[in-house]
């Protein structure tokens, strides 16, 4: 199997990411892909929000919570500031797409990569190519198969 994974870096857009998610799952129907093209999204949250988040659990722990009702209004609590803080810094969004043809169809694997490379979400973003025989190939398939 001839397998690549390309690296998108989107940064805090998630607005493109969106995008270029859409794009390739409505390539991945029209053409009928199916597991040859696989799509993952890597979300790194920002230091500030996870610095945030850690200063915000031992005061949430200090309210002392006893019924289910104030741990429920805690948990309500703390879910509403998480998003506020996650509106406030956005996270590091990347997207990781995994092309897996057979080895009889090279042409093909090197159409997608040459053809998602110069689609417009994509191309305004920075991207890396990784291909089986590369290095740092078996550490990013590892991450890869790690993610939702």
């Amino acid at each position: 199997m001839s397998q690549s994974i390309l690296i998108f870096d989107f940064g805090s857009n998630e607005e493109a990411a969106q995008q270029a998610r859409h794009k390739l799952e409505g390539w991945k129907q029209a053409f009928r892909l199916g597991d040859k093209l696989q799509l993952k999204f890597e979300r790194v949250e920002s230091e500030e929000s996870a610095e945030s988040g850690a200063d915000e659990k031992p005061a949430s722990a200090k309210k002392g919570a006893t019924g289910k009702s104030q741990a429920k209004k805690a948990s309500a609590e703390k879910n509403e500031d998480d998003e506020k803080k996650s509106a406030e810094a956005p996270a590091h969004i990347r997207i990781l797409i995994r092309l897996d043809f057979s080895d009889h169809e090279k042409l093909s694997h090197q159409r997608w990569l040459d053809r998602i490379a110069a689609e417009e979400p994509f191309k305004s973003v920075r991207a890396e190519t990784l291909r089986q025989a590369d290095e740092a190939f078996d550490k990013t398939a590892e991450l890869f198969d790690s993610l939702d």
